[in-house]
């Protein structure tokens, strides 16, 4: 079954808050081995001149990858073929512990490479007041549609 382009373009709804905690980075920064200390030590990352600690750059997936976008049945995604095919991030500032962060997605493209189908998904992740803190480019494949 092929993807729904009718999707291209299609924004969705914020995600819920999310509160970015000291324990949560800690965790992320554990999960992909990274020991630096900005993400650990309050006072490391007060030196190195942030508020408080510091998430990894890619800490945004945790929120980030596409939700709903993913979620909706009339995309007709085949969760059992999907596999990630990239991911970048662009960051207007660090993501720091004490955020509340949302996720706003939107697929800005769907199109066939081979047997494969390309999904695109472009999020906004926002603070408590609505400024911009990163935009997350994700690409999903579906492999053999």
């Amino acid at each position: 079954m092929a993807l729904n382009t009718d999707f291209i373009g299609r924004k969705f709804p914020p995600s819920p808050p999310y509160e970015v905690s000291r324990v949560k980075i800690r965790e992320f920064a554990d999960a992909i081995g990274d020991q630096n200390p900005i993400y650990r030590d309050p006072e490391a990352a007060k030196a190195a001149g942030h508020p408080d600690v510091i998430a990894p750059p890619t800490f945004p997936i945790v929120i980030a990858l596409g939700g709903d976008a993913l979620a909706d049945p009339d995309l007709g995604l085949n969760y059992a073929m999907v596999v990630h095919g990239e991911q970048r991030f662009e960051y207007v500032r660090p993501v720091v512990a004490g955020d509340v962060l949302t996720c706003e997605a939107s697929i800005s493209d769907i199109r066939k490479a081979g047997s494969n189908h390309l999904l695109k998904i472009v999020t906004e992740v926002k603070d408590a007041g609505g400024a911009l803190v990163a935009t997350s480019y994700n690409t999903i494949v579906e492999r053999g549609a």
